[in-house]
């Protein structure tokens, strides 16, 4: 755990460099703060804040110069107490310009501000779309003009955004901090156009400078675009934090909250009970209770469906519902006064009714729901076929995916197969999702698939009249391993925003936190329908 939470510390304080010393130096040359110090100036001190798709891209577009970070930084944290999703492009990689990535990180901006009811600010300082990667961004429903059908709806919903033009907002991008709430711009470095100089030259042959076009004073004094115009980042800066400070309260959902206690358990338990082997055994409960309030851990059917933990608990004083897979091998009653032998991390019948059965449980009393994933998938063979596993299965991914009360999903180790999907994946709308640096997410473990994967090409090969020694199997298994292994990693999935990030377990119950109190934000719960449960 010490290596693992060491390449976390070095990765994440690498991101903090953008694009690097030296183009952090030239930013900062312009008079500009950079995304990073925009962020802290504006959040409130001693406050908690988390970051929202942190490495997001890492490992990508290599034959682009990477885009670390996804070029833009994304933090949930206060402002003048009110809680507030900040977006903040970072100008110095690509000069702000927008890759896929990026894209699909803002919409995750979006997203969290309108699940959650929060206002969202934007610290525009981008070139626009990326040109080079123009089919990948452009046009699609989750591309880049959704972000202003999201500023659109946002607005609809009462949802206060701000915008400060902190350099180029350029093109389509120029409509973001135009459909706020709040527009401002930074003198001397903040421009906004549909077109810049150039392109208006080759268009219609109008010889103008981009500061005239498009600058503080045209926009603040003449076009009326933007509403104010300051001397300097610090300074517009300020004056957001003076428009939060005016913000009302609305109605809360009203999830229940009392004087929080400390764990039990001290956090740093977690780092030594995590086995290095993923196939040994252990016991999550310790795990859980080094993040619960003490002795506020409830199990339900403690005795029954052994392999899912299923627990009222309270985190920071917060009442949640948590379903964890337990990794003890246990053992389970059955008729006649059998027993029965079950894997840790594989979910049985008996486990996946229990937590059917204790997720509508929650949704009917209005507790939020928090997942801890290490889990192998359900379990096969013709005594689980016969019992009716699939129909089993079924009944808690339905039961999950129609929750009206907040989900919150931490991977603590495998989140392999549809047990990633039973137990709250991205698929299922967790409003927050994170991995511990211990996580690994596929379709299968990595000898598993290796191992199939060498079958399927063994004989794609014979097919076309190639037969391979055991030297060229070992080495083809061996490559495949390597590719895959690579993609089980958690900043795999991080990089591609399957996950928000990957975290040290000390921070998952400040994120649950968070989380929770996010949500409250938002007064609307629908009614719980399951629609049809299997039987």
């Amino acid at each position: 755990m010490d290596k693992l939470l060491t390449l976390l510390k070095e990765k994440t304080e690498k991101l903090h460099l953008g694009g690097g010393i030296h183009k952090i130096q030239k930013h900062k040359e312009k008079g500009k703060l950079t995304a990073w110090e925009r962020i802290i100036y504006l959040l409130d001190d001693n406050k908690p804040y988390t970051e929202i798709g942190i490495f997001a891209g890492d490992g990508m577009y290599k034959e682009e110069g990477g885009c670390p970070n996804g070029g833009v930084v994304v933090v949930l944290g206060y402002v003048k107490n009110k809680l507030c999703v900040i977006v903040s492009n970072d100008a110095t990689v690509k000069a702000g310009a927008w890759f896929p990535i990026s894209g699909k990180k803002n919409l995750r901006a979006q997203e969290i501000a309108m699940e959650n009811h929060l206002p969202i600010i934007y610290l525009v300082d981008s070139a626009g779309v990326y040109l080079p990667l123009q089919d990948e961004i452009f046009p699609d429903k989750e591309h880049f003009g959704r972000i202003f059908r999201n500023n659109a709806k946002i607005s609809a919903m009462g949802v206060p955004q701000i915008s400060a033009i902190m350099g180029s907002c350029v093109a389509g991008g120029a409509y973001l901090p135009i459909m706020s709430d709040y527009a401002m711009i930074v003198e001397g470095t903040g421009s906004v156009f549909l077109a810049g100089s150039y392109l208006v030259r080759s268009s219609i042959g109008e010889i103008i400078d981009n500061e005239t076009l498009g600058g503080a004073s045209t926009h603040s004094e003449i076009s009326g675009v933007t509403d104010n115009k300051y001397p300097n980042d610090e300074s517009c800066l300020d004056a957001i934090r003076h428009i939060v400070d005016k913000f009302g309260d609305n109605p809360y959902a009203g999830f229940s909250r009392i004087e929080p206690k400390e764990p039990a358990v001290p956090f740093q338990y977690i780092y030594k009970q995590l086995p290095e082997d993923r196939l040994k055994p252990y016991n999550m409960i310790p795990i859980l209770e080094a993040i619960v309030d003490k002795e506020s851990l409830e199990e339900y059917k403690k005795d029954y469906g052994k392999t899912i933990i299923c627990a009222l608990a309270r985190i920071d004083g917060w009442a949640v519902g948590i379903v964890a897979n337990q990794r003890e091998i246990v053992k389970a009653k059955k008729p006649g006064n059998a027993t029965e032998m079950q894997m840790g991390g594989v979910i049985y019948s008996d486990s996946a009714n229990k937590a059917a059965r204790f997720i509508m449980n929650c949704n009917q009393q209005k507790i939020p729901l928090v997942f801890f994933q290490d889990v192998t998938g359900f379990m096969v063979g013709s005594r689980s076929e016969h019992n009716g596993i699939i129909k089993d299965g079924a009944k808690m991914v339905n039961a999950m995916a129609n929750s009206v009360v907040p989900k919150f999903t931490f991977i603590v180790g495998n989140s392999y197969g549809a047990g990633n999907y039973a137990m709250c994946g991205k698929a299922y709308d967790p409003r927050l999702i994170y991995a511990w640096p211990t996580a690994q997410m596929a379709v299968m473990s990595g000898t598993s698939a290796g191992k199939t994967l060498l079958q399927i090409q063994e004989a794609t090969l014979k097919s076309k009249g190639v037969e391979l020694t055991e030297q060229d199997k070992n080495k083809l298994l061996k490559d495949i391993e390597t590719k895959y292994t690579e993609q089980l990693s958690p900043y795999y999935a991080a990089a591609r925003l399957w996950v928000d990030g990957v975290i040290d377990p000390k921070d998952t119950r400040k994120i649950i936190s968070m989380g929770i109190e996010a949500a409250n934000h938002n007064p609307t719960i629908e009614r719980y329908n399951v629609g049809v449960i299997q039987t």
